[in-house]
Formats: C-alpha cells, structure tokens, sequence
C-alpha cells in the first residue's frame, strides 16, 4: 500500500524518537533526481527561533512517516548534513519553479511542488504539482502530473513526454489512480 504526499506537507513535521522524544523538525525534503527517490531530510531546531541543524535525516534510518510525524529510532541515526543533502543538491538543483513542456513543445505549467509516493520500504517521486496553464488547467489553477521519464532538465525547463498531458489530475486521489495507468500507456501494457 503506497500514499502520496507533497513534499510541503513533509516539511515542518517533527521528528520523533520510537521512545517518543520530539528531537527536530523536517526542514527540507532532499529529493535524488537521478534516482527518483527521497534520499533524506534537512533538519531544524524544535524552538521558534531554532535554525537548521548540521545534521541530517537519510531515508534509511526512518522507521515511518506518518501523517504527523516522521519516527526514527532514535538521535544516532543522524548523519552530517553534507552526506545526506549536498550530493542530491549538487546533481539536481531545484526544480521548484521550472516550466514542465511537453516534447511536442505545449507548456504545462511550472513547477509548485513534488509529489512523493510513499511506501513502507521507500519514499519515490511519483509526480509534481504545477501552477497549469490554460491547456490542461480544467476548473483548477493547480493541477497534478504524473511522473515521466524526463527527456530533458536544465534550471529552467523539464521536457516530458505529451502523453502526460492526458493524465492530469485535479487532486492527490485522482493522481494516485492515474500513476498505474500512466505507467501502463507508457510500457504500451493494458492495466
């Protein structure tokens, strides 16, 4: 059983020790673009004037995201922040504000946030919420995509195939129907 998220709503949970011990705050998501997972968290301070921390969350030492709180077993497990976020970074960049174009040259939209699926054993990036344009906008401003195999990225643009057009969802439970679907049109398999 998989749920999916936005990376927004990660950020700011707490993190919580098994033994219940409120011990941070998620500050970032770090998202490994090549690989097309979560590949940890950049932490914050519990207190309001609380900065980022030097340590990091990676992805292997959560024993569960709920919707509340992110739970580890306990302080040891963080790394420094270098090993879990700045190789992601370094390779990726942002990709928050990007306009998504299709290969057949119609624009999406840009970019608003990253949509992650969630599983008991990883954390994917399974597709993005866009600020649409007129195209594929419907009744809604913002819309959701599924992921595709990115033709291109550079700081301002992803290239994605057209058909991601024809699977464009108005919210989180629709796009989590349409993830299956989409991946089928794309490997030419009937669902």
């Amino acid at each position: 059983m998989s749920t999916l998220l936005l990376a927004s709503e990660i950020t700011g949970r707490p993190v919580v020790t098994l033994g219940g011990e409120a011990v941070a705050r998620v500050k970032d998501v770090v998202v490994d673009g090549r690989a097309g997972r979560v590949s940890g968290f950049t932490l914050s301070g519990l207190g309001l004037l609380s900065g980022p921390k030097r340590r990091a969350l990676p992805w292997e030492a959560v024993s569960s995201l709920g919707p509340h709180a992110v739970m580890i077993q306990d302080e040891t497990v963080f790394r420094n922040r270098d090993e879990v976020a700045d190789a992601a970074e370094a390779a990726d960049g942002s990709i928050f504000g990007a306009r998504v174009l299709t290969d057949v040259g119609t624009d999406l939209g840009q970019v608003t946030d990253v949509v992650i699926e969630v599983t008991a054993s990883q954390a994917v990036v399974a597709g993005y919420e866009i600020a649409a344009t007129a195209a594929p906008a419907r009744k809604r401003h913002s819309v959701f995509i599924p992921l595709a195999r990115t033709i291109a990225v550079s700081g301002e643009a992803l290239v994605v195939p057209a058909a991601v057009a024809d699977f464009v969802s108005d919210d989180l439970a629709a796009l989590h129907k349409a993830i299956p679907e989409f991946r089928s049109h794309m490997s030419g398999k009937k669902p």
